[in-house]
């Protein structure tokens, strides 16, 4: 990488010459020796190349180059120490930041539930919600991007902690006025040649796919593909095709009417939803503690997602 120009030391320096003139007062101001400050001073004008300072009788006098630095400056610490100020009021209390994804899905209604009780049951612990790593939480967990995950399913992560949280169905949508809407459940047959909307066209053994239009010998018609569940329930509102997606992450738009939802299959299909981390969090860590307190909440009347 190139060497950068200046840093916060040049900085310093410049405004300490900037307000003394001297040598020795600036680096006094400093905690420096005067042969110190005279070396850095060189150091800066080779970066920059360019003279900062010209003497004067036993004084230096800052050059045009020098005085806009000095003004830059001036602006740009005035400006870093309102944001460590900052910093430290509002994470005033709080030791530990752990960060969450949850896969595939953006629907966070549940989330301000939970926040409610983690904050408690416990202190000195923020939560950070990291939406992106959805697309590929387990990456994200690997490479240290997140520290816990909500998944769904069976995961290959070797070395992972796992905490199991809810089973949920998968739910058949449609709108609300489908010719399906408000059946029962949805069979093969129901599905023969509808428009389907789906996340993704690999199959997995859990899933509608290989549990219901394998199983039954009925498919749909392929419509869209879109990797992203929200915008599916805005095709699906709109009455573009139907798709099957979490019931938990469907329940805040049926219950609003947008969409309507019925069981998958006469037996339905339900989906095991963990929270997972990495391996080496200790039992005591911040992590940990978080993880149980959203097993605790899942399993409490109002909580679950």
């Amino acid at each position: 990488m190139p060497e950068p120009l200046l840093d916060l030391r040049h900085l310093q320096m410049i405004r300490a010459i900037g307000r003394t003139g001297r040598v020795t007062d600036a680096a006094d101001e400093l905690g420096l020796t005067p042969s110190a400050l005279s070396h850095r001073i060189k150091e800066a004008e080779r970066r920059l190349g360019v003279r900062l300072f010209e003497r004067l009788h036993k004084r230096l006098r800052m050059t045009a180059a020098a005085e806009y630095l000095a003004d830059a400056s001036d602006r740009w610490l005035v400006e870093m120490e309102r944001v460590e100020a900052d910093v430290r009021r509002m994470n005033n209390g709080m030791d530990h930041i752990v960060r969450i994804a949850v896969e595939a899905y953006s629907s966070y209604h549940w989330l301000p539930g939970f926040l409610t009780y983690f904050h408690d049951k416990t202190s000195g612990i923020d939560i950070q919600v990291m939406a992106a790593a959805g697309r590929d939480p387990l990456q994200a967990l690997s490479n240290r991007q997140v520290d816990l995950v909500v998944m769904s399913g069976e995961t290959s992560m070797r070395e992972a902690r796992r905490w199991p949280l809810f089973d949920d169905p998968l739910l058949f949508i449609t709108p609300p006025d489908h010719r399906l809407a408000g059946k029962a459940f949805i069979g093969g047959p129901d599905i023969e040649g509808e428009t389907f909307i789906t996340y993704t066209k690999v199959p997995e053994p859990d899933r509608e796919f290989a549990r219901l239009f394998r199983a039954e010998g009925y498919y749909p018609r392929w419509g869209a593909t879109v990797e992203l569940p929200e915008a599916i329930v805005e095709l699906v509102a709109a009455g573009q095709g139907t798709s099957v997606l979490a019931g938990w992450a469907m329940r805040p738009h049926v219950v609003s009417g947008r969409i309507a939802a019925m069981q998958v299959g006469a037996d339905g299909i339900m989906i095991p939803w963990q929270a997972m981390a990495r391996g080496d969090e200790p039992d005591d860590g911040p992590v940990v503690a978080t993880a149980q307190h959203l097993v605790d909440w899942c399993a409490t009347a109002e909580g679950g997602f």
